[in-house]
């Protein structure tokens, strides 16, 4: 099974919320699919994580930024990716701090276009309570780190 390295980010403003993402796939491997995540993506083969962390941060959200930091968190699991092969996948969680409400979708390819369906800026109380499927499953963990 391949490897996949990801830089994932945990975008959080002054009021400690964290900006997630709506996945709904409609159709593919995946189709049903419908759940909350972190900005973010895979690590190519030229980069670092931090620059991943970066490139991710700039395409997803139109945030520019010189340099991320250090990970606060990192995990590895199986998972199935929108064209079907099965990665190991590896996460690294950099923090941003971030308080402007403006985002932009400049940089999305027609894969996120057609993926991701809302945005929305999460409390960690948010996150305890919710009933709808938000990853990673511990999130609200990972907030105390940022």
């Amino acid at each position: 099974m391949r490897r996949r390295p990801s830089s994932r980010l945990l975008i959080v403003d002054d009021d400690e919320r964290v900006l997630l993402f709506r996945y709904v796939h409609k159709k593919g491997p995946l189709a049903g699919q419908d759940f909350w995540s972190t900005p973010g993506g895979g690590v190519e083969d030229d980069e670092t994580f931090e620059q991943a962390a970066l490139r991710e941060l700039r395409e997803e959200t139109g945030i520019v930024r010189e340099a991320v930091g250090e990970p606060v968190a990192e995990r590895a699991f199986t998972m199935q990716l929108p064209d079907g092969e099965w990665v190991e996948a590896r996460e690294k969680y950099f923090v941003v701090r971030w308080n402007d409400i403006s985002l932009s979708r400049h940089g999305w390819t027609n894969d996120e276009v057609e993926v991701i369906a809302d945005q929305r800026w999460w409390s960690k109380d948010e996150l305890v309570q919710t009933t709808e499927t938000v990853w990673p499953e511990n999130l609200p963990d990972m907030l105390d780190l940022a």
